[in-house]
């Protein structure tokens, strides 16, 4: 069979002994290191000392095993355009951007109040970093510049998630770049492992919300192509987690 997009021939799609996948060769990115991740978990440090530590321990931990920020900003211009984080989380991003120097208008939005909440108060020190509460599946901000949907993705279902990335599209501006990491259906290794670790993450409560569907790549470039963008071929980023991410950037030129 004949793929479409040659350098991604998911039906033919298969792993090496180690886990690599055969259609890409992972990003060469890194976690940030143990004191740079120190740094940022500080900031979530509860203020008794008896308060919960989770954002803490958690943040260090996501800092230093995945390779996602070092990622997206290598791929991310530093050209002072803005930036919008779609699911944005505890806002970790903004504080990897400011400690990378980074001065760029920030605004991270999420559904879940609790967090953005934690984000409010850790993010206070951050100059033109803003969080609010906003489903993404309701109307997006008005925003022109960068756009950033993160492990995402997989919580939507089939059309909300092409509903948002046309919405999302709308929002990059000229030179503009779309970053885009999520899982994918490929049906391997990495595939069976994220699913059930997105799974506990909303069994345990971390996530508010359950897997929904874990996109198909050649639907997802579609899509973005048709709203006038220019995609690059996707890449596996995930470093020496066993999770299935993939990295997408896609420009407005």
């Amino acid at each position: 069979m004949r793929c479409r997009w040659p350098h991604t021939c998911w039906a033919e799609r298969t792993e090496t002994m180690d886990g690599t996948p055969r259609n890409g060769t992972p990003l060469p990115c890194s976690p940030l290191d143990a004191g740079q991740a120190r740094l940022i978990a500080e900031s979530f440090r509860p203020m008794q000392a008896w308060g919960s530590r989770r954002d803490y321990y958690y943040t260090r931990g996501k800092l230093g095993s995945d390779p996602l920020y070092d990622g997206v900003l290598r791929h991310l211009p530093d050209d002072g355009q803005p930036v919008l984080d779609l699911g944005c989380g505890l806002g970790l991003f903004a504080h990897v951007l400011r400690q990378r120097g980074r001065q760029q208008e920030y605004l991270g939005v999420d559904v879940d109040s609790d967090k953005i909440a934690r984000a409010q108060r850790a993010g206070s020190g951050l100059a033109d970093v803003r969080f609010d509460c906003l489903d993404v599946q309701a109307p997006l901000p008005a925003h022109g510049g960068h756009v950033l949907l993160l492990d995402v993705l997989q919580y939507l279902d089939e059309a909300p998630q092409l509903e948002l990335l046309r919405a999302v599209s709308a929002r990059v501006a000229p030179g503009g770049r779309l970053l885009l990491r999520t899982p994918l259906a490929t049906g391997d290794r990495r595939d069976r492992t994220t699913r059930v670790a997105d799974r506990l993450a909303w069994l345990v409560g971390w996530m508010g919300t359950r897997p929904r569907h874990y996109p198909d790549p050649q639907r997802l470039q579609a899509t973005l192509a048709a709203a006038g963008m220019q995609v690059a071929p996707l890449r596996p980023l995930h470093g020496r987690t066993p999770f299935n991410s993939w990295l997408l950037v896609a420009e407005r030129l």
